[in-house]
């Protein structure tokens, strides 16, 4: 049982998050789910997991520091996948692919994206 429901980044460009996230997130077996008008979309697999809005008081989006998103990825190859759809897609680079000594079969990738939130995809499977 998961003990969220759901995360949620702000954007300043919803298209260009949304053709962002479409690529990005599709690369670790998401889809978007549905589209809130022009207030954000959102993302998941069966259910909805992650949004991607517009803040609702108006001002602009901004980046959280110290906040990192981290999502399961079903294998290190869609690791390698994830991070290279993110820098293609005009993210930038947080940490390449690669292992991660703080657990055992910790596989990991780190990127940025449009709007700098910090994004990471995981999978602790061995090689």
């Amino acid at each position: 049982m998961s003990i969220y429901t759901h995360v949620t980044v702000g954007t300043n460009d919803l298209q260009k998050a949304r053709d962002f996230y479409d690529s990005v997130l599709g690369k670790l077996g998401q889809k978007r789910i549905t589209d809130l008008a022009e207030n954000g979309s959102i993302w998941g697999v069966e259910a909805p997991s992650f949004f991607v809005l517009k803040p609702a008081n108006g001002a602009p989006a901004s980046v959280g520091n110290g906040v990192t998103v981290s999502f399961e990825a079903p294998n290190r190859a869609a690791i390698d996948a994830f991070h290279a759809a993110a820098l293609a897609a005009g993210g930038s680079d947080e940490g390449a692919p690669g292992t991660r000594d703080w657990a055992p079969n910790a596989y990991a990738a780190y990127a940025r994206d449009l709007d700098g939130n910090k994004l990471a995809a995981y999978c602790f499977k061995p090689a």
